[in-house]
């Protein structure tokens, strides 16, 4: 057993070291004495409670530790520890029960690693030759073993065995090469690792290790020359399975990868959606049109609508998993907020022949929120009752103040939930598994980001249902609310002074000129260009009051030029707003510039959207102009 013996006492990282069942000190190692500071001859009959701070021994927790691995086998915590000078270190602790072959515990086996400085080293205790077998067999989380000179394994533990499939039986007197990859038996990595060791004392490493059903897993290795008397006698091995570190890893890696493909997929899918929503704003300013041409339009519109909302989804969803979505809170008209979020969802209301109750008082309601958000939250909850609730159903919309909290509750008669579905329906792309038959179209996104929105502004979401058939209640409440009426006013709006009219600048011929037409057909003077020169030149023939400016074109983007218009005679006067098929929270550093820009619309541009923005940057309307 003088393997065991030589093994734990060369072993200075850890402090090991043995325990009687009273929790009297009975050995003590090289390492303890470095980690602790005390010398064997200072802790050798002392009860260990010495090494805990002051509020820990008050409490017995040293007592409490045997205790619980006496009752379980092993105890394990992190905590801080004292050492003989008074300074305070954050120990791993590990504590095993050692009993005779007739159950009779017999000691503790203690293990301390100081992980103030992140260093995981190798483990071991001092003890008689029988204990130390025991200590080491105890510990199970490491592979510890022993090799002579040659690199032939001399001992092996539990650890070994559980990590690496081995018994015993199958390794010792084995070359420990035979854990290594053939590729790196080839390139003689065993060799050099007791080569290392051997030049500098110590070695640590990871890398692919193999185990006895051929799988691999990747390892920390540390490697300890043995020596006695100044002959090396062989080396201690202490190996730990990382695989799921490395894992973890490699999952970070792939999410921002397809956090980067999913925003660069919403641009491009936004870029032909542009013309497309352009080309229907057309069609609905077109005056008398026949039946057909209106309910295609209207259909048209509906589905660019609902894929218009997936992309965005989509978007939403690498937001969510990568912590990318901000809020900007502020005091906000929650009414108004309610007004935007049922006008969005109104056509497909009325396409189920839906009735729909707007239950809230009579004074305005002011909430400190992200009005952008909040009405994400609100979409998303109208969006899915009208989802599951059937044609001719009914959905109702309540809004209450009770203790500065703003409860908003959406109920239908819809399908509703089961119980089990219940548990999940708010977890990320969660489509109702308890409903399956009910399942619509959609990526289940929409409650998960609900549920993120709601919380990221400090309030709570809840879903509730009387089961299948029963309808359902999604509620929501949120801080800082209030009926004050004159918490804020809103400015007057300038006179409109003359201008150019509009330049509209795209590489996307089909999306400047059906934007184009739009504001044709709202009565401003439009021109446009199809290039950063294009647009420089026209410029200078005519000073527009108002620029709606494609940020991503080849050439000569967007930002550059706005910039060479600002430098221009009249430039600094031109209202210059950026459309973009980025959204806002996906811009990484240079891809695009904003500064500069007075507004920003995002592709597919929205009618309403343009018409407010247009009304701010007072381009003048023609005579007749709607």
């Amino acid at each position: 057993m003088d393997r065991f013996r030589l093994l734990v006492e060369a072993v200075q990282d850890y402090g090991i070291f043995m325990l009687d069942p009273a929790g009297i000190v009975r050995s003590w190692n090289l390492g303890a004495a470095r980690l602790k500071g005390y010398e064997a001859s200072e802790v050798i009959g002392q009860h260990f409670s010495i090494f805990y701070p002051d509020d820990a021994r008050a409490a017995r927790w040293p007592d409490e530790e045997l205790r619980i691995a006496t009752r379980v086998g092993k105890y394990e915590e992190e905590g801080w520890r004292v050492r003989k000078d008074g300074s305070r270190f954050w120990a791993n602790v590990v504590i095993t029960a050692l009993r005779d072959p007739s159950g009779t515990i017999v000691g503790f086996g203690k293990v301390t690693r100081d992980l103030t400085e992140r260093r995981e080293h190798t483990e071991a205790l001092r003890q008689s030759e029988e204990r130390f077998r025991l200590l080491i067999e105890g510990v199970r989380d490491y592979a510890i073993y022993m090799l002579d000179p040659q690199g032939i394994i001399q001992s092996w533990n539990s650890g070994a065995e559980l990590i690496k499939g081995y018994s015993a039986q199958d390794v010792i007197g084995k070359h420990y090469s035979m854990f290594f990859r053939s590729e790196d038996v080839a390139a003689g990595l065993p060799e050099k690792e007791l080569h290392d060791a051997l030049q500098g004392g110590r070695t640590e490493e990871e890398g692919w290790r193999v185990r006895k059903d051929g799988s691999t897993f990747w390892a920390n290795i540390v490697m300890t020359p043995i020596h006695v008397g100044g002959v090396l006698h062989g080396f201690a091995k202490v190996t730990r399975d990382m695989t799921e570190r490395i894992r973890l890893r490699d999952l970070e890696h792939s999410s921002q990868r397809m956090n980067e493909f999913l925003a660069m997929l919403a641009h491009e899918l936004r870029n032909p959606l542009a013309p497309i929503r352009n080309a229907v704003s057309i069609l609905q300013l077109e005056p008398a049109p026949s039946t057909t041409v209106r309910t295609s339009r209207d259909m048209i519109d509906r589905q660019l609508s609902h894929m218009t909302r997936l992309v965005d989804d989509l978007l939403d969803a690498g937001r969510l998993t990568s912590g990318k979505i901000r809020i900007k809170p502020e005091q906000t008209l929650f009414n108004q907020v309610v007004a935007v979020s049922v006008e969005a969802l109104r056509p497909e209301m009325d396409a189920r022949s839906h009735t729909f109750v707007l239950d809230m008082p009579p004074d305005n309601i002011w909430v400190n929120a992200d009005p952008t958000r909040l009405a994400q939250v609100l979409q998303n909850l109208l969006g899915n009752a009208c989802k599951f609730t059937p044609h001719g159903g009914h959905i109702r919309l309540t809004a209450r103040i009770a203790n500065a909290r703003l409860r908003v509750e959406v109920s239908d008669n819809g399908v509703g939930i089961e119980p089990a579905a219940l548990e999940h329906i708010f977890e990320l792309f969660s489509q109702g598994d308890g409903l399956a038959a009910s399942r619509q179209s959609g990526l289940g996104i929409g409650l998960s980001l609900a549920r993120s929105l709601v919380e990221m502004h400090g309030g709570t979401i809840s879903a509730t249902s009387g089961g299948t058939g029963k309808g359902s209640v999604f509620s929501f409440e949120l801080p800082g609310a209030t009926h004050d009426s004159d918490a804020l006013s809103d400015g007057g709006a300038g006179d409109d002074g003359p201008g150019g009219g509009v330049l509209v600048v795209d590489d996307n011929r089909d999306a400047a000129d059906s934007l184009a037409e739009i504001l044709r057909l709202l009565g401003f003077k439009v021109r446009t260009a199809y290039d950063g020169a294009a647009a420089l030149t026209a410029v200078r023939h005519e000073t527009p009051a108002a620029m709606l400016l494609d940020i991503g074109m080849p050439d000569m983007d967007g930002p550059a030029v706005l910039r060479a218009v600002r430098e221009l005679p009249g430039g600094d006067t031109v209202f210059a707003c950026a459309v973009s098929g980025f959204g806002a929270e996906d811009e990484k550093a240079g891809r695009a510039d904003f500064r500069g820009f007075d507004a920003r619309l995002q592709k597919p541009v929205d009618l309403e959207d343009l018409r407010v923005l247009l009304e701010k940057s007072q381009a003048v309307r023609l005579p007749g102009g709607m």
